[in-house]
């Protein structure tokens, strides 16, 4: 029975009443078009910076970048929000439109403000840049002169939006038309049911292994008949990146992803080398798993197939309950904040019709809050992603006193604090199982997180990077990009992956976004970060959440390494810290290990 504690329907009235024919959210948009089109002016008649006292000037544009900024994030949350909760609100789809818009023009404000910087000379730049008045926005300056040396002239980048417009982001629409048109006829027993891509990936985790399997082979067999076309629309983007990376002269793949994530190579590499020295424990972790469906390698249709079934049937009351109370045995800020997001009706999480899929959270700056959204039901799954999202919350907290143009942390620690909150309640959870069959199937949940992360994304990782370097030289055929996905799967998992979905590189949209270049290695980071983190917990205690705060507040005003180092003392281009957080998961497949023989 559902409970009625907590509101299960937010409120979005008090961010802009009525909607999406919302009155004052149309003068709110019009109004910031009136602040782009006044900074776009500005920057106009802004010149060169030539002398040190040129940093109050500075400082004035970037007060007035980060409030756009802020008001921009406010505007996207809220039509992200009209069109999660109803699908069908056309309204929302014309303001998202109109949104986007305005989101492009503020990117080439933010560009033109970038060649005024580059343009300004080094040693100027090297005095202004240390004055007092540029204190708190120092490092986001150094990283947007560092973008701008990677572009062309103003003109030049100006056609090249025009041509990213029209070609280059028109192939992730096409993409994303192309895949949604796919139908597959999956065998159910003696009938068929004719399923889009999405329907058919969540077979995965049916409890029939006949239905996961046939439906893993109809996919298989449905994005063959189409492989040609999307290898195009890849070879395509991918040409396109290339073609721009050589005219700004990049001297590798990995440096625009990179510094978009506040990250060097060595913590990059780092990382994933104490992930290949710790893949033993989970290719055992597969093997074990494979053993209970009779087979010596785990079957690619078996990986997301529960172990069993968790008895833990929580209504959205109890839920809530458990979660503020796991969170509080963290720390009490995390424990009042999330109680806050509940009572103040931030949380979204009816389960009814013409709502979207996914979960997520959406940060509204202005006004200090967040949305969660999500469709519960009632299991243990559904309260994790309730507490992920909460997660993403509690970091949007931690940054509400932080200047709007230091409140964009990069996407490789975005997941971290969500992560963080997702392992406080699995811990929790673990310690209430009653049973074997409880413990195996919670450790299995734990298990099949760290693969996806350690292994699978690894292996999208290889794979683009891979997909790359031979693009450098010429197009390259399905046939070949399914070799380069075998490849990839094969050092990721050491072999241990049997039948593994070679046309993965079709059904996996990250690798069509044109936006963001690897848009796979943040989410391995941000989970291994956040295992680390909570190793530190671990040994610290309730002290922690002090620096796990502070450490949050400063995600999107330094590099990560520099974050690290200020906030724990600790040096993450090295290896030791890293293991510190991996061992907790290799104790995971202990515990496996010896229940399951």
């Amino acid at each position: 029975m559902t409970g009625t504690k907590y509101e299960q329907v937010w409120n979005l009235d008090n961010l802009f009443p009525g909607g999406s024919e919302s009155p004052s959210f149309d003068s709110y948009v019009k109004q910031l078009e009136l602040e782009i089109n006044g900074l776009e002016e500005k920057l106009n008649l802004f010149g060169n910076l030539i002398e040190i006292n040129e940093s109050l000037r500075l400082e004035s544009v970037i007060k007035n970048i980060g409030d756009i900024q802020e008001k921009l994030s406010q505007a996207n949350s809220f039509i992200t929000c009209l069109t999660a909760q109803n699908t069908k609100d056309q309204g929302a789809v014309v303001l998202r439109e109109v949104i986007s818009v305005m989101n492009a023009r503020f990117e080439s404000v933010i560009k033109k403000f970038q060649h005024i910087i580059l343009e300004t000379d080094e040693d100027n730049w090297t005095e202004i840049i240390e004055t007092k008045a540029l204190a708190e926005c120092r490092f986001v300056l150094i990283v947007w002169r560092e973008k701008a040396k990677m572009l062309l002239s103003e003109k030049e980048e100006m056609l090249i939006s025009d041509l990213m417009m029209d070609g280059y982001h028109a192939w992730r629409q096409f993409y994303n038309s192309l895949i949604g048109r796919i139908k597959i006829n999956v065998p159910f027993g003696e009938e068929s049911k004719e399923l889009s891509v999405g329907q058919t990936f969540n077979l995965r985790s049916h409890s029939n292994e006949d239905i996961r399997k046939a439906a893993h082979i109809a996919l298989e067999e449905a994005l063959q008949e189409k492989e040609e076309l999307f290898a195009q629309i890849l070879n395509n983007i991918a040409g396109f990146r290339l073609q721009v990376y050589k005219s700004r002269k990049l001297p590798h793949i990995l440096t625009e992803p990179l510094i978009e994530n506040h990250l060097k190579v060595q913590t990059l590499n780092a990382m994933w080398s104490v992930i290949d020295k710790y893949k033993k424990p989970f290719t055992n972790y597969l093997k074990g798993k494979a053993k209970m469906y009779g087979d010596t390698k785990m079957q690619s249709y078996n990986f997301w197939a529960p172990i069993g079934e968790s008895k833990q049937k929580l209504s959205y009351e109890e839920a809530v309950d458990f979660i503020l109370e796991s969170f509080s045995r963290f720390g009490n800020e995390l424990g009042d904040f999330a109680r806050q997001a509940f009572d103040k009706g931030w949380v979204e999480a009816e389960n009814r019709t013409n709502k979207s899929t996914a979960g997520f959270c959406a940060n509204f700056p202005l006004t200090g809050e967040s949305r969660v959204f999500m469709t519960y039901e009632e299991g243990i799954t559904n309260v994790l992603t309730l507490a992920h999202e909460l997660g993403h919350a509690f970091h949007n907290d931690a940054m509400k006193t932080v200047d709007g143009i230091n409140r964009q942390y990069p996407l490789s620690i975005a997941e971290t604090a969500s992560f963080f909150a997702e392992q406080t309640l699995l811990d929790a959870v673990l310690e209430k199982a009653e049973s074997k069959e409880e413990k195996l199937f919670l450790l299995d949940e734990k298990l099949k997180r760290s693969v996806m992360n350690f292994m699978n994304i690894h292996s999208r990782f290889l794979f683009e990077k891979n997909f790359y370097e031979e693009r450098k030289n010429g197009r390259l055929s399905a046939e070949r990009l399914n070799e380069l996905m075998q490849e990839a799967f094969d050092v990721a998992y050491d072999g241990s992956f049997d039948n593994p979905s070679l046309r993965s590189w079709i059904w996996t949209p990250h690798y069509y976004i044109t936006t963001s270049p690897f848009y796979n290695f943040p989410y391995t980071f941000g989970y291994f970060f956040a295992l680390s983190l909570y190793a530190k917990s671990k040994e610290k205690g309730k002290s922690f959440e002090k620096d796990y705060i502070a450490l949050l507040r400063d995600s999107g005003s330094m590099s990560i390494e520099d974050l690290v180092m200020k906030h724990l003392g600790e040096d993450i281009t090295s290896k030791d810290f890293w293991e510190n957080g991996i061992k907790l998961c290799v104790k995971d497949v202990e515990e496996f290990m010896s229940l399951v023989s």
